[in-house]
């Protein structure tokens, strides 16, 4: 149930230093200004700009730009130069300078133009680089990419480096799902790895691009032991009016469609946008479970079927305002609307002491999810002070769930099991949230951070359950009914610096967080409050070496996990007849320890990124299965009930490498291929559970390719290794993606087909056990869902956007925004 658990969570994106290549001694003077764009006057991050003496081309000194596309190099002598500025997708500019007696040089705005090569009458144009690595984090230019298209934010991150995503939406970095999700740089209410409604509600094609923080330093939330996913919107920012339409149709009953438009006046700029989604997805599973209760013997085979209906509709409407003095602000506002509709046959055959029988039912689950996210942003510079910069954010969120669960026996072996039963629950859930952050720069190369940030939450509800009287009505069984409270407080400060020294770069930080946590369940455990506060040290350093671009990186932060509240509250929440999932109000937070060590390299046209990680996880949160034998006796019909918790679990340890390249293969050809492979081990806390040691990993290569000047065609493998966890493991699994758009009418609008899981390989595998001195447990789970999906889709675009000239060969993804 992704859309009843939202926990609130917030962070900070960050900003990159970069160092200069080499200096040169007893020099005073410098040469400094911005790389761009040619073709758009964007700036250009991350590239290389050095300097060689005319008379005899020696290497002098060298730098890469920041974010802005800024450079600046430091002890020149007066004399004449020529500058060279490199950068992945770009024709090299070599320009001869001059510096004068004053020894300072500003060059103003610098354009390089993109690579357009032609070949036998196809043109190849270079593009932005896939990644870009700052101090730290990964930014992942996604909006060309074409393997999501008709899809949502949900398969975006399917394809983003470091990250899975499994069957049922759940997110997870380097095999953990306790991450943190932002949406522009806010809570997305999908934190914790819950994909959940909110993910569902965003169209793949309003995303530009991805953040990935795998070892987040102290401007971010503590939370999310895993990392931080920070999905960025596109945003508008040309004159007058622009927009993209986009109607979308899938196999199957598959329908989505998309408006957004802008229009920008002077210091103003409005947008507002609309997305509407309805689609259908089939599937059918089996288990088998066998199973030893007081030295008696149950067995149980079930077979299911499922048809699952989402609706989903949403917008997003709001202003952008130039104030004077270098101040901004943003207001906006973003409902959204979900319906949802799952219904399904089980065929369940029991066996046991007194003989088998069989038992048939019917399955339904309406979901009636409403939110609205409120927010406004404020955002002030200083034109004498570069890189001065205070800003501050207000968020108020509003969710309204309504769903009920249940299922009714069509067949069985007495008239009382031919009933239906229904837990219905409704959620109310309020959150706001303030934070403020100020750079200020101390001279070119050293600056510090500071932020303070406070969020309150609450949220509650009910859940009914009821059963179904011979006469048809339905009665409420007060035992199995409850209601809950739950709020959360935190406050948060933090402050780091940065410096550069020649060839290095270091960044420190602390970070502060209080949080104060409040629950009480009727007819359940409770009441209980959990108050504790916590700091959490960061570090970062850098080294840039000349050769081939390289780039080491040495990073360490400590994180925690807190627990959310449908992890702490002890209430029952019905799968089926046979299964539940329950809180546990004496869970504790878990700790990490991460430790990261990067390398990235040029190899001629190649970027190759490397990465060493190591994490220590105390008090670690694990999802365990119990028999819950009271339940089994009094509502088993014969079967056994199991009862899914999370419990601190002794300590896990986590270790691995990530690899990723970009390599053109041809003038038409492009690849990119990345993967990781680590072990984790978890140490048991009790004797009832042995430790566990997994080693597991993923890869993936994607294909872009050119064959005409108008179309692009995308091809996409990705590989899961098995995967091991506490009780059991999840089996291997793999697919293939093929994309195509044809871009049309002088690229006013582009046509795209993609088919997703083009060979139906995925599928959902895995194998559990438990072992107690009363119970023994074993069962092994198949789940096949409707992933061989065909879309076919179409877009116009208003105005002055128009489609990309060119797919990037990169991972999909988004995110964006400040926040401590």
């Amino acid at each position: 149930m992704n859309t009843l658990s939202f926990f609130q969570t917030c962070c900070a994106a960050s900003f990159a230093l970069t160092a200069p290549l080499a200096v040169q001694a007893q020099t005073t003077g410098s040469i400094s200004g911005t790389l761009l764009d040619g073709s758009n006057q964007q700036p250009l991050p991350f590239a290389n700009v050095v300097l060689f003496r005319a008379q005899d081309s020696a290497l002098v000194t060298g730098a890469q730009t920041g974010e802005t596309g800024r450079f600046r190099l430091e002890k020149v002598a007066a004399g004449t130069y020529t500058l060279r500025a490199t950068v992945l997708g770009y024709q090299a500019l070599r320009r001869p300078v001059t510096v004068g007696p004053t020894g300072t040089l500003d060059l103003g705005s610098v354009a390089l133009q993109p690579t357009t090569t032609q070949l036998k009458g196809v043109t190849v144009t270079g593009e932005r680089a896939a990644v870009q690595d700052n101090l730290d984090k990964k930014v992942i230019n996604v909006e060309k990419d074409l393997t999501s298209v008709g899809g949502t934010a949900v398969n975006v991150l399917q394809n983003v480096p470091s990250v899975a995503v499994s069957a049922d939406g759940t997110v997870s970095m380097r095999g953990s799902s306790n991450i943190t999700i932002l949406i522009d740089g806010k809570p997305s209410g999908a934190a914790n790895g819950g994909g959940g409604n909110r993910l569902e509600q965003i169209p793949a094609s309003s995303i530009e691009k991805v953040e990935v923080v795998t070892n987040p330093s102290a401007r971010y939330d503590a939370a999310g032991a895993g990392g931080v996913i920070n999905i960025i919107l596109k945003k508008q920012k040309k004159d007058g009016w622009n927009g993209q339409a986009a109607l979308t149709l899938g196999t199957q009953d598959k329908y989505n469609g998309s408006l957004s438009l802008n229009r920008r006046a002077g210091k103003l700029n409005y947008f507002a946008s609309a997305d509407g989604r309805d689609m259908i997805f089939r599937s059918r599973s089996t288990t088998d479970q066998d199973a030893y209760l007081l030295g008696e013997r149950v067995t149980t085979f079930q077979r299911g079927t499922n048809v699952r209906h989402n609706r989903n509709y949403g917008g997003r409407l709001g202003f952008d305002l130039t104030l004077p003095a270098n101040q901004s602000l943003t207001v906006a506002v973003q409902p959204n609307f979900n319906r949802g509709l799952n219904a399904g046959t089980q065929a369940a055959t029991i066996t046991n002491a007194e003989g088998t029988r069989q038992i048939n039912s019917e399955f339904t689950s309406r979901e009636n999810v409403d939110n609205t996210d409120a927010s406004a942003d404020y955002r002030r510079t200083w034109e004498a002070h570069k890189g001065r910069e205070l800003t501050a954010s207000t968020t108020y969120t509003y969710l309204h769930a309504d769903v009920v669960v249940g299922q009714r026996n069509t067949e069985g072996s007495a008239t009382t099991d031919l009933l239906q039963w229904k837990q219905q629950f409704l959620v109310n859930l309020h959150g706001v949230a303030g934070q403020v952050d100020y750079v200020h720069p101390l001279g070119e190369k050293t600056r510090i951070d500071a932020g303070l940030k406070g969020q309150f939450q609450t949220n509650s509800g009910t859940g009914d359950f009821l059963q179904q009287r011979p006469d048809g009505g339905f009665d409420r069984v007060a035992p199995r009914s409850y209601a809950y409270d739950f709020s959360e407080y935190t406050q948060a400060g933090y402050a780091t610096y940065q410096h550069e020294m020649g060839p290095w770069s270091v960044q420190g930080g602390l970070r502060a967080e209080y949080t104060n946590t409040s629950g009480e369940v009727e007819n359940g455990r409770g009441p209980f409050r959990l108050e504790y506060l916590n700091v959490f040290p960061s570090g970062t350093l850098v080294r840039n070496i000349k050769a081939h671009d390289q780039r080491l990186q040495l990073s360490y932060s400590r994180r925690l996990n807190r627990p959310n509240f449908m992890q702490l509250l002890a209430f029952p929440l019905w799968q089926d007849q046979r299964s539940y999932r329950i809180g546990d109000p004496t869970l504790r937070p878990e700790y990490i320890n991460a430790l990261e060590l990067g390398h990235q390299l040029t190899l001629g046209q190649a970027n190759v990124t490397s990465t060493l990680f190591v994490r220590q996880t105390t008090n670690a949160i694990q999802r365990l299965t119990a028999i819950d034998s009271m339940a089994s006796r009094l509502y088993g019909n014969g079967a056994l009930i199991t009862a899914q918790y999370a419990d601190n679990f002794g300590k896990a340890y986590s270790y691995g490498a990530e690899m990723s390249i970009n390599q053109p293969l041809a003038k038409w050809w492009r690849l990119t291929a990345n993967g990781s492979l680590f072990q984790t081990s978890v140490t048991a806390a009790t004797g009832n559970e042995s430790s566990r040691r997994t080693v597991s990993g993923t890869a993936r290569v994607m294909n872009s390719f050119t064959p005409t000047p108008k179309l692009d065609v995308q091809l996409t493998g990705n590989y899961r290794a098995a995967v091991l966890t506490s009780q059991g493991r999840f089996a291997p699994q793999g697919s293939i993606d093929l994309a195509l758009r044809q871009r049309l009418f002088n690229d006013r609008a582009a046509l795209t087909l993609r088919v997703s899981d083009l060979f139906n390989t995925l599928r959902n595998r895995s194998e559990s056990f438990v072992q107690t001195p009363e119970t023994q447990y074993a069962a092994t789970s198949y789940n096949k869902w409707e992933s061989r999906v065909g879309y076919l889709g179409f877009s116009w675009f208003l105005g002055n956007t128009k489609p990309s000239k060119k797919i990037d060969n990169q991972p999909q993804g988004g995110g964006g925004g400040f926040g401590g």
